[in-house]
Protein backbone atom coordinates (compact mmCIF):
# COMPACT_ATOMS: atom_id res chain seq x y z
CA UNK A 1 0.00 0.00 0.00
CA UNK A 2 1.22 3.55 -1.06
CA UNK A 3 -0.61 5.84 1.09
CA UNK A 4 -0.18 9.52 -0.30
CA UNK A 5 -3.54 10.43 1.45
CA UNK A 6 -1.32 12.69 4.19
CA UNK A 7 1.78 12.73 6.21
CA UNK A 8 -0.29 11.59 9.16
CA UNK A 9 -0.69 8.62 7.89
CA UNK A 10 2.58 7.18 9.04
CA UNK A 11 3.41 4.21 11.34
CA UNK A 12 6.16 4.12 14.14
CA UNK A 13 9.10 2.17 13.12
CA UNK A 14 10.15 -0.89 15.38
CA UNK A 15 12.87 1.26 17.17
CA UNK A 16 10.59 4.13 17.91
CA UNK A 17 7.96 1.70 19.79
CA UNK A 18 11.36 0.16 21.29
CA UNK A 19 11.62 3.61 22.62
CA UNK A 20 7.97 3.61 23.71
CA UNK A 21 7.72 0.33 25.38
CA UNK A 22 11.04 1.26 27.21
CA UNK A 23 10.17 4.86 28.53
CA UNK A 24 9.92 5.83 32.47
CA UNK A 25 6.45 6.97 32.76
CA UNK A 26 4.36 8.15 35.90
CA UNK A 27 1.06 9.99 36.00
CA UNK A 28 1.59 13.31 34.58
CA UNK A 29 -2.03 14.44 35.87
CA UNK A 30 -0.10 14.52 39.12
CA UNK A 31 2.93 15.80 37.43
CA UNK A 32 5.13 13.37 37.80
CA UNK A 33 5.75 11.34 34.84
CA UNK A 34 9.50 12.26 33.39
CA UNK A 35 9.01 11.37 29.71
CA UNK A 36 6.58 13.66 29.42
CA UNK A 37 8.72 16.19 31.92
CA UNK A 38 11.15 16.03 29.36
CA UNK A 39 9.78 15.99 26.16
CA UNK A 40 8.28 19.59 27.38
CA UNK A 41 11.47 20.68 28.84
CA UNK A 42 12.94 19.85 25.46
CA UNK A 43 10.34 21.21 23.00
CA UNK A 44 11.01 24.26 24.99
CA UNK A 45 14.53 24.60 25.15
CA UNK A 46 14.67 24.09 21.12
CA UNK A 47 11.90 26.65 19.97
CA UNK A 48 13.23 29.08 22.63
CA UNK A 49 10.77 29.12 24.87
CA UNK A 50 10.42 29.27 28.71
CA UNK A 51 8.06 26.21 29.27
CA UNK A 52 5.84 23.76 27.09
CA UNK A 53 2.87 21.17 27.46
CA UNK A 54 1.65 17.79 26.04
CA UNK A 55 -1.20 17.48 24.07
CA UNK A 56 -3.02 14.71 22.93
CA UNK A 57 -3.39 16.66 19.50
CA UNK A 58 -2.51 19.61 17.74
CA UNK A 59 -6.24 20.37 17.62
CA UNK A 60 -6.21 20.48 21.28
CA UNK A 61 -3.28 22.09 21.40
CA UNK A 62 -4.47 24.95 19.52
CA UNK A 63 -7.57 25.41 21.20
CA UNK A 64 -5.79 25.27 24.49
CA UNK A 65 -3.01 28.15 23.35
CA UNK A 66 -6.30 30.28 22.03
CA UNK A 67 -7.98 29.92 25.10
CA UNK A 68 -4.80 30.68 26.93
CA UNK A 69 -4.66 33.98 24.95
CA UNK A 70 -8.05 35.02 25.03
CA UNK A 71 -11.45 35.85 27.39
CA UNK A 72 -14.51 35.00 26.30
CA UNK A 73 -16.12 37.83 23.85
CA UNK A 74 -12.25 38.52 22.82
CA UNK A 75 -11.39 37.52 19.16
CA UNK A 76 -8.22 36.21 16.81
CA UNK A 77 -7.55 37.02 13.56
CA UNK A 78 -6.86 34.38 11.41
CA UNK A 79 -6.36 33.21 8.02
CA UNK A 80 -9.78 32.15 5.94
CA UNK A 81 -8.29 28.92 5.04
CA UNK A 82 -6.37 28.26 8.84
CA UNK A 83 -6.51 25.28 10.09
CA UNK A 84 -7.71 26.92 13.44
CA UNK A 85 -10.39 28.54 11.48
CA UNK A 86 -11.60 26.08 8.90
CA UNK A 87 -10.69 22.62 10.11
CA UNK A 88 -10.87 22.42 14.10
CA UNK A 89 -14.94 21.88 14.40
CA UNK A 90 -15.06 25.99 15.65
CA UNK A 91 -13.63 24.82 18.94
CA UNK A 92 -12.66 28.40 19.60
CA UNK A 93 -15.75 29.55 18.87
CA UNK A 94 -18.06 26.62 20.63
CA UNK A 95 -16.06 25.73 23.52
CA UNK A 96 -13.83 29.37 23.98
CA UNK A 97 -16.40 31.85 23.24
CA UNK A 98 -13.85 33.40 21.18
CA UNK A 99 -14.88 34.87 17.91
CA UNK A 100 -12.59 34.01 14.90
CA UNK A 101 -12.00 37.32 12.75
CA UNK A 102 -11.30 35.16 9.27
CA UNK A 103 -8.81 37.15 6.75
CA UNK A 104 -8.56 36.08 2.99
CA UNK A 105 -4.83 34.90 2.37
CA UNK A 106 -2.71 36.03 -0.32
CA UNK A 107 -1.68 33.37 -3.10
CA UNK A 108 1.32 32.93 -1.40
CA UNK A 109 -0.47 31.89 1.85
CA UNK A 110 0.09 35.14 3.54
CA UNK A 111 -1.96 37.47 5.43
CA UNK A 112 -1.60 40.36 4.00
CA UNK A 113 -1.32 43.33 6.26
CA UNK A 114 -3.67 46.17 5.72
CA UNK A 115 -6.23 43.20 5.67
CA UNK A 116 -5.35 42.30 9.55
CA UNK A 117 -4.92 46.13 10.15
CA UNK A 118 -8.47 46.70 8.82
CA UNK A 119 -9.78 44.21 10.90
CA UNK A 120 -8.96 45.23 14.23
CA UNK A 121 -11.98 46.26 16.32
CA UNK A 122 -11.30 49.82 17.88
CA UNK A 123 -10.75 49.14 21.77
CA UNK A 124 -13.08 49.91 24.65
CA UNK A 125 -16.08 49.68 21.94
CA UNK A 126 -18.42 48.20 23.72
CA UNK A 127 -20.33 47.42 19.97
CA UNK A 128 -17.01 44.78 19.23
CA UNK A 129 -15.10 41.96 20.17
CA UNK A 130 -11.93 42.32 21.68
CA UNK A 131 -9.11 42.02 19.31
CA UNK A 132 -6.52 39.87 20.90
CA UNK A 133 -4.06 37.44 18.90
CA UNK A 134 -3.15 37.17 15.77
CA UNK A 135 -2.70 32.86 15.09
CA UNK A 136 -0.54 32.53 12.02
CA UNK A 137 0.93 29.32 9.95
CA UNK A 138 4.52 28.85 8.65
CA UNK A 139 3.60 26.75 5.64
CA UNK A 140 0.49 27.11 3.48
CA UNK A 141 -0.07 23.63 0.97
CA UNK A 142 3.18 22.79 1.27
CA UNK A 143 4.58 26.13 0.75
CA UNK A 144 6.93 27.65 3.18
CA UNK A 145 5.64 31.25 4.35
CA UNK A 146 8.79 33.93 3.82
CA UNK A 147 10.31 34.46 7.68
CA UNK A 148 10.30 38.17 6.42
CA UNK A 149 6.56 38.15 6.08
CA UNK A 150 6.25 36.54 9.15
CA UNK A 151 8.53 38.75 11.09
CA UNK A 152 6.55 41.96 10.08
CA UNK A 153 3.37 40.39 10.50
CA UNK A 154 3.60 39.69 14.65
CA UNK A 155 6.24 42.69 14.79
CA UNK A 156 3.25 44.87 14.06
CA UNK A 157 0.76 42.74 16.04
CA UNK A 158 2.91 43.13 19.00
CA UNK A 159 2.94 46.98 18.49
CA UNK A 160 -0.68 47.46 18.90
CA UNK A 161 -0.44 45.15 22.10
CA UNK A 162 -1.93 41.58 20.37
CA UNK A 163 -0.50 38.78 21.43
CA UNK A 164 1.13 36.24 18.39
CA UNK A 165 0.27 32.10 18.37
CA UNK A 166 1.87 29.89 15.67
CA UNK A 167 0.10 26.59 14.80
CA UNK A 168 3.22 24.98 14.10
CA UNK A 169 1.75 21.93 11.92
CA UNK A 170 4.87 21.19 9.98
CA UNK A 171 7.44 23.69 11.83
CA UNK A 172 10.30 21.00 10.93
CA UNK A 173 9.55 20.88 7.15
CA UNK A 174 9.55 24.90 7.36
CA UNK A 175 12.68 24.14 9.32
CA UNK A 176 14.25 21.70 6.90
CA UNK A 177 13.56 23.61 3.60
CA UNK A 178 14.22 27.30 5.02
CA UNK A 179 17.18 26.20 6.52
CA UNK A 180 16.64 28.30 9.59
CA UNK A 181 16.53 26.20 13.41
CA UNK A 182 13.47 26.10 14.77
CA UNK A 183 14.43 28.55 17.37
CA UNK A 184 14.29 31.04 14.60
CA UNK A 185 10.98 30.07 13.27
CA UNK A 186 9.34 30.41 16.96
CA UNK A 187 11.24 33.50 17.80
CA UNK A 188 8.72 36.02 17.06
CA UNK A 189 5.65 34.33 18.69
CA UNK A 190 4.33 34.12 22.17
CA UNK A 191 3.09 30.64 21.75
CA UNK A 192 3.72 27.64 19.55
CA UNK A 193 2.50 24.57 18.74
CA UNK A 194 4.43 21.82 17.71
CA UNK A 195 3.03 18.80 16.35
CA UNK A 196 4.97 15.35 15.93
CA UNK A 197 2.29 13.67 14.34
CA UNK A 198 2.58 14.14 10.55
CA UNK A 199 6.32 14.47 8.94
CA UNK A 200 7.97 13.37 12.07
CA UNK A 201 6.29 10.08 12.18
CA UNK A 202 4.44 9.78 16.02
CA UNK A 203 1.51 8.05 16.85
CA UNK A 204 0.09 11.11 18.76
CA UNK A 205 1.39 14.46 20.19
CA UNK A 206 1.87 18.25 19.81
CA UNK A 207 3.50 20.30 22.61
CA UNK A 208 2.31 23.75 22.78
CA UNK A 209 4.93 26.35 24.00
CA UNK A 210 5.44 29.50 25.56
CA UNK A 211 6.13 31.49 28.30
CA UNK A 212 5.61 29.82 32.27
CA UNK A 213 2.76 32.14 32.39
CA UNK A 214 0.76 31.19 29.07
CA UNK A 215 1.66 27.52 29.73
CA UNK A 216 0.08 27.93 33.16
CA UNK A 217 -3.08 29.15 32.05
CA UNK A 218 -2.91 26.71 29.08
CA UNK A 219 -2.69 23.62 31.62
CA UNK A 220 -6.06 24.56 33.33
CA UNK A 221 -7.67 24.52 29.80
CA UNK A 222 -6.07 21.34 28.67
CA UNK A 223 -7.97 19.98 32.16
CA UNK A 224 -11.23 21.32 30.95
CA UNK A 225 -10.66 19.98 27.49
CA UNK A 226 -9.90 16.49 28.77
CA UNK A 227 -6.07 16.75 27.23
CA UNK A 228 -4.63 15.36 30.87
CA UNK A 229 -2.98 11.72 30.33
CA UNK A 230 -1.55 9.40 33.15
CA UNK A 231 1.43 7.50 31.60
CA UNK A 232 1.30 9.43 28.93
CA UNK A 233 5.34 8.84 28.59
CA UNK A 234 4.92 6.23 26.45
CA UNK A 235 3.20 8.50 23.89
CA UNK A 236 6.10 11.46 24.96
CA UNK A 237 9.04 8.41 23.94
CA UNK A 238 7.93 8.64 20.44
CA UNK A 239 7.90 12.32 20.20
CA UNK A 240 11.45 12.60 21.72
CA UNK A 241 12.91 10.03 19.45
CA UNK A 242 11.10 11.34 16.25
CA UNK A 243 13.15 14.78 17.15
CA UNK A 244 16.51 12.76 17.74
CA UNK A 245 15.99 10.85 14.58
CA UNK A 246 13.36 11.98 12.41
CA UNK A 247 13.67 15.57 11.72
CA UNK A 248 16.59 15.84 9.23
CA UNK A 249 15.56 13.19 7.02
CA UNK A 250 12.32 15.37 6.60
CA UNK A 251 14.90 16.47 3.75
CA UNK A 252 14.09 13.06 1.99
CA UNK A 253 10.57 13.41 2.03
CA UNK A 254 10.70 17.13 -0.01
CA UNK A 255 13.30 15.36 -2.38
CA UNK A 256 10.77 12.45 -3.13
CA UNK A 257 7.78 15.14 -3.61
CA UNK A 258 9.73 17.05 -5.95
CA UNK A 259 10.60 13.45 -7.72
CA UNK A 260 6.99 12.84 -7.89
CA UNK A 261 6.14 15.96 -9.11
CA UNK A 262 8.57 15.54 -11.97
CA UNK A 263 7.62 12.29 -13.38
CA UNK A 264 3.61 13.66 -13.19
CA UNK A 265 4.49 17.13 -14.84
CA UNK A 266 4.49 16.35 -18.08
CA UNK A 267 1.95 13.51 -18.72
CA UNK A 268 -1.25 13.41 -20.87
CA UNK A 269 -4.29 14.28 -18.97
CA UNK A 270 -2.18 16.30 -16.81
CA UNK A 271 -2.71 20.30 -16.40
CA UNK A 272 -0.72 21.70 -14.04
CA UNK A 273 1.72 20.27 -11.53
CA UNK A 274 3.52 22.45 -8.66
CA UNK A 275 5.18 21.31 -5.10
CA UNK A 276 6.53 22.49 -2.12
CA UNK A 277 7.93 20.72 0.66
CA UNK A 278 6.78 17.01 0.90
CA UNK A 279 3.09 18.25 -1.07
CA UNK A 280 2.31 17.85 -4.63
CA UNK A 281 -0.19 19.71 -6.04
CA UNK A 282 -2.17 18.15 -9.12
CA UNK A 283 -4.85 19.42 -11.25
CA UNK A 284 -6.40 16.36 -13.73
CA UNK A 285 -8.25 16.92 -16.33
CA UNK A 286 -11.83 16.17 -15.04
CA UNK A 287 -12.35 13.27 -17.57
CA UNK A 288 -9.67 11.16 -16.51
CA UNK A 289 -10.33 11.95 -12.60
CA UNK A 290 -12.57 8.97 -12.05
CA UNK A 291 -10.73 6.61 -13.69
CA UNK A 292 -7.28 7.43 -13.00
CA UNK A 293 -8.69 7.57 -9.16
CA UNK A 294 -10.07 4.30 -9.44
CA UNK A 295 -6.78 2.57 -11.02
CA UNK A 296 -4.95 4.25 -7.91
CA UNK A 297 -7.62 2.06 -5.90
CA UNK A 298 -6.75 -0.90 -7.45
CA UNK A 299 -3.45 -0.88 -7.58
CA UNK A 300 -3.24 0.11 -3.58
CA UNK A 301 -2.38 3.32 -3.74
CA UNK A 302 -4.24 5.54 -1.60
CA UNK A 303 -5.11 9.20 -2.86
CA UNK A 304 -7.68 12.20 -1.53
CA UNK A 305 -8.52 12.96 -5.27
CA UNK A 306 -9.94 15.84 -6.21
CA UNK A 307 -12.47 16.69 -8.91
CA UNK A 308 -12.86 20.43 -9.27
CA UNK A 309 -9.49 21.38 -8.85
CA UNK A 310 -5.56 20.33 -7.70
CA UNK A 311 -5.30 16.52 -5.86
CA UNK A 312 -3.08 16.85 -2.86
CA UNK A 313 -0.52 13.90 -2.98
CA UNK A 314 1.49 14.24 0.51
CA UNK A 315 5.03 12.37 0.48
CA UNK A 316 6.19 10.93 3.95
CA UNK A 317 8.60 8.30 5.72
CA UNK A 318 6.70 5.47 4.75
CA UNK A 319 6.92 6.83 0.97
CA UNK A 320 10.18 5.27 -1.01
CA UNK A 321 11.50 6.76 -3.79
CA UNK A 322 10.59 3.77 -5.84
CA UNK A 323 7.01 4.15 -4.03
CA UNK A 324 7.00 7.27 -6.01
CA UNK A 325 8.17 5.88 -9.45
CA UNK A 326 5.94 3.42 -9.30
CA UNK A 327 2.53 6.04 -8.62
CA UNK A 328 3.99 7.92 -11.82
CA UNK A 329 4.26 4.62 -13.55
CA UNK A 330 0.63 3.53 -12.86
CA UNK A 331 -0.79 7.39 -13.73
CA UNK A 332 1.25 7.13 -16.92
CA UNK A 333 0.18 3.49 -18.06
CA UNK A 334 -3.57 4.51 -17.28
CA UNK A 335 -3.26 7.99 -19.23
CA UNK A 336 -1.78 6.90 -22.12
CA UNK A 337 -4.21 4.17 -22.86
CA UNK A 338 -7.27 6.94 -23.10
Amino acid sequence: MIDLRSDTVTRPTPAMLEAMMQAPVGDDVLGDDPTIQRLQAVAAERAGKQAGLFFPSGTQSNLGALMAHCDRGDEYLVGQLAHTYKYEGGGAAVLGSIQPQPIEHAVDGTLPLEKLKAAVKVKGNPHFANTRLLALENTFGGKVIPQDYVRQATDWAHSIGLSTHLDGARVFNASVASGLPLKALCETFDSVSICFSKGLGTPVGSVLVGSQALIDRAYRWRKVLGGGMRQGGILAAACLFALDHNVERLAQDHANAGRLAAGLQSLQGVRSVSHSTNMVMVDFEPSVCAGLFAEFEAQDILVLGAYDGPTRLVTHMDVSEADVDRVVSVAKAYLSRR
